[in-house]
């Protein structure tokens, strides 16, 4: 039998991370809640009311078996938006983190955001036809080829006809045991894995670029606990994980110096988008400011489409190319500025 202080303890504690939910055995709520971090917070302090609602509902699940039921489920507003909100959520994830794969726009992107959307609807004793779903998505994403906004309009389509397809989960069998803890959770690292590890992948393959804005987003995201100090604190060992590993591998101080040391690696480790710049500009990695300006500037008066009028389409687009290798540079140079 589930318990009401249990839940609620487990909410103030792991609620963004949805450990109250595994308690209650809702894993599809909590596989939401830990790629979304409580459905972005705002989820996770509405659910301050819901929580007994749930309870009963687990202990009802408990004692019988779900009655198979002929009527549809209601449409609930919050559902529908949670399903468009996190399909859009989805798709961008995919569009930073796997845009470079083959049939991205046909296949991929249409995928990640219709498990978004299905994974809303999966949320408590509906769910929803899948295949539908997916099929909604990849007619879409079809018609919104190459568009980085696609993300929006495929997931208002496959909330569409998730709503429209929606049902009660099937009831399960009555004195059958309950499914044990341990392959719960593999099930649910398993998912967790294959959403973040193509985006690990892609913030590390161009981590100078991104550690910034990176810290960026977790400050703010610390920020908007500030008035539960010890959540903020809870919050921030959970997000900090990675680089608490990271700090391990150094030594010194969780704090001080192994911070600084992990950052130092960080900022620099090249990306393959910097070295192909300095190639094209001809400098090496130890170039400064000066010596990169220099050799953009030479470049540049060689490979103006002016003076180059016999090739002047071939003129453009090396052109280009110099000017975007240049920000490049440029842009690693700023952290720089900032000590």
């Amino acid at each position: 039998m589930a318990k009401l202080i249990v839940a609620y303890a487990l909410w103030a504690v792991g609620g963004p991370l949805g450990l109250h939910h595994l308690y209650l055995r809702r894993d599809s709520h909590a596989l939401l809640w830990m790629l979304t971090l409580g459905g972005f917070g705002v989820g996770w302090l509405r659910e301050f009311f819901r929580i007994p609602s749930y309870v009963s509902e687990a202990n009802q699940e408990a004692e019988k078996a779900r009655r198979p039921s002929t009527t549809l489920p209601s449409v609930g507003l919050v559902r529908f938006a949670g399903q468009i909100c996190v399909g859009i959520y989805f798709g961008s994830v995919a569009l930073i983190s796997l845009n470079t794969l083959s049939f991205f726009y046909l296949i991929v992107l249409p995928l990640s955001v219709g498990a978004g959307v299905h994974l809303v609807s999966c949320i408590g004793q509906q769910t929803s036809d899948l295949q539908k779903t997916l099929t909604a998505c990849i007619i879409t994403s079809s018609i919104f080829y190459g568009s980085k906004l696609s993300p929006l309009p495929i997931s208002i389509a496959a909330s569409v006809t998730a709503a429209q397809h929606r049902r009660f989960k099937p009831p399960r069998k009555a004195g059958s045991p309950p499914e044990p803890l341990g392959p719960r959770l593999y099930c649910l690292s398993l998912a967790v894995l294959a959403f973040s590890a193509p985006l690990g992948y892609s913030i590390f393959l161009n981590t100078t670029a991104t550690l910034y804005y990176i810290s960026d987003c977790v400050a703010a995201i610390l920020d908007m606990f500030w008035f539960f100090p010890w959540l903020r604190g809870v919050m921030e060992y959970f997000l900090l994980l990675p680089y608490q590993i990271l700090c391990t591998l150094t030594g010194g101080s969780y704090y001080e110096d192994s911070w600084r040391k992990v950052l130092e690696i960080l900022l620099n480790e090249y990306s393959k988008r910097e070295m192909d710049a300095m190639k094209l500009l001809a400098v090496s990695e130890g170039a400064t400011l000066e010596e990169i300006t220099h050799s953009y500037r030479e470049l540049v008066k060689l490979w103006h489409p002016d003076h180059n009028p016999k090739q002047q389409e071939e003129a453009q687009q090396m052109f280009i190319r110099i000017q975007e290798a240049y920000e490049t540079l440029i842009n690693r140079h700023k952290p720089q500025k900032r000590k």
